[in-house]
């Protein structure tokens, strides 16, 4: 695991943004939207994506397009006349399958994909009742070590980030967990642009939100990459992703933490959110505008179990404790440097096991 670096007055530059804007906000109405994020209707066939794992993007009688928020997908389809769907699923683990059932009321057949994160099939309702679609890979239920990617904070580097990609593809992930701050300032213009960079990486990009998505319109995050809040299992490994982008965790939210806490205290389990509940160098705004609020997560976070939080927000890298769970801040996208310590550009791998825990987190620097 990384060495911890020595902890130095903040010397560069402060946050650059809009943070004291939109930060001052609250999370109600992002929490809110996370419940209807996957519910929709194709034609006069209803939609709903089981925990809401992955956005409808488009929408018609003959046709259906999501854009995935985790490896393994569920999709309910209730429908009473027979009609065929074409269904593409974007931001899609390259090994997955899509399987129906029950074999009465519907039919998949695979269709050529323009990308490895790309899968397109045929779906055939034949009427005969409700569907359901399953996404995923056929060792997603295995109990074996993997590795993963962690990036955040890309921002005004849009330009360059395929460089970043180009890394990570050669770093035998499983998929690229993300921390926030993708854009400026989440526009329709800049999600599309972050959207369509992600081609050229080679494995799926599942991340929450931070402070510069909110600058624009705070929902039009949902309709591009899904939910701010949610949870998923891969390996038997349970992440969790928290939208943290107002310096504070919507109080519905605590309550689907609970649940998702509890499915893995006995496993291992990751948490990923954009503003890190405590800062440990005192960055201005770099944390929970509440310190009662930050003791209490962190509380349950410990009494939960975690074995592993992710930050951003802190445009550098820091490894620390948060009441005995491993923490790690890495802004390493290419937005403004936070300081001028030599960091750059950069993101992590880690490696994971269902029973082991976390056995390395490891820094890997894009410019040499």
């Amino acid at each position: 695991m990384m060495r911890t670096r020595t902890l130095k007055p903040l010397v560069g530059a402060l946050i650059v943004g809009s943070f004291a804007a939109s930060c001052l906000d609250v999370g109600e109405d992002r929490a809110r939207a996370d419940l209807e994020v996957g519910r929709g209707a194709a034609g006069d066939v209803k939609v709903r994506v089981v925990d809401g794992l992955a956005t409808i993007r488009s929408a018609s009688d003959s046709e259906l397009r999501l854009w995935n928020s985790a490896p393994t997908v569920a999709i309910e389809l209730t429908g009473e006349t027979s009609r065929t769907l074409e269904l593409t699923l974007d931001n899609a683990m390259p090994a997955g399958q899509l399987s129906g059932e029950p074999a009465s009321a519907v039919t998949v057949t695979a269709l050529a994909a323009e990308r490895p994160t790309q899968k397109r099939y045929s779906v055939e309702l034949t009427g005969a009742g409700p569907a359901t679609l399953r996404f995923a890979t056929v060792s997603a239920l295995d109990r074996t070590a993997f590795r993963f990617a962690v990036l955040s904070d890309v921002q005004e580097a849009i330009d360059d980030v395929r460089d970043i990609y180009t890394k990570v593809n050669d770093e035998g992930v499983e998929f690229l967990l993300g921390a926030g701050d993708l854009t400026q300032q989440g526009t329709v213009e800049q999600l599309e642009r972050y959207q369509a960079e992600l081609r050229s990486l080679n494995v799926p990009y599942y991340t929450t939100l931070g402070n510069h998505e909110l600058g624009q319109n705070p929902t039009l995050w949902h309709d591009y990459f899904g939910r701010g809040n949610f949870s998923f299992e891969y390996h038997a490994v349970r992440f969790t992703m928290l939208d943290s982008a107002s310096a504070t965790i919507d109080p519905m939210v605590y309550g689907w933490l609970e649940g998702w806490l509890e499915s893995s205290q006995d496993g291992t389990h990751v948490v990923a959110m954009h503003i890190p509940p405590t800062d440990p160098i005192g960055v201005r705004n770099g944390s929970f505008g509440s310190r009662a609020e930050a003791a209490k997560l962190l509380r349950r976070l410990a009494a939960g179990g975690v074995d592993l939080t992710l930050y951003g927000h802190i445009h550098s890298y820091y490894e620390f404790d948060n009441g005995g769970v491993p923490a790690y801040i890495s802004g390493g996208g290419g937005a403004i440097p936070e300081r001028f310590d030599g960091v750059g550009r950069h993101f992590l791998t880690v490696d994971v096991h269902p029973d082991n825990g976390v056995s390395s987190v490891r820094l890997v620097a894009v410019d040499d």
